[in-house]
């Protein structure tokens, strides 16, 4: 995939716009023991997912429990954060793909249950999602690593 050209700086645009937009969100609901209930909900959703759906090994890799084998039509794109678990498919799992997804565990951890919304407002084009841009593209195969 070859991004347009202009891309990096739409991203960085992008980004800035979803932080002041964080500023506006109450402090209770950010990094807080509200949040953390939203991330274990994530993490439960994430485990009953994947223990119904793998096929392949569950296993811890650093921060985040992976699930394997899981059917295509089972998670987005390449794969799905949910909470503190990675679930995806057969792909080659490296370690930069895997620093891209603790990334959105630690999404998962600031933001809670706002997390999903907050995402989806955000849209599918990887290049124009702040939480794609702010865990890495390359790192999550959007742009070509250099």
């Amino acid at each position: 995939m070859r991004p347009p050209p202009g891309w990096r700086e739409e991203a960085e645009r992008r980004v800035a716009r979803g932080r002041r937009f964080d500023r506006l969100i109450p402090r209770l609901l950010l990094d807080s023991p509200v949040s953390l209930v939203g991330y274990w909900y994530g993490s439960a959703v994430g485990w009953i997912w994947g223990t119904l759906w793998s096929t392949g090994p569950i296993e811890r890799r650093g921060e985040l429990w992976v699930f394997r084998g899981m059917p295509r039509w089972t998670f987005p794109r390449g794969g799905v954060c949910a909470g503190g678990c990675f679930l995806t498919g057969d792909g080659v799992i490296d370690d930069r793909l895997l620093a891209h997804e603790t990334v959105h565990r630690h999404q998962w951890r600031r933001y809670g249950f706002l997390m999903p919304v907050l995402y989806l407002l955000a849209g599918r084009d990887p290049l124009r999602n702040r939480f794609e841009i702010e865990a890495g593209l390359a790192d999550g195969n959007y742009v070509p690593r250099r």
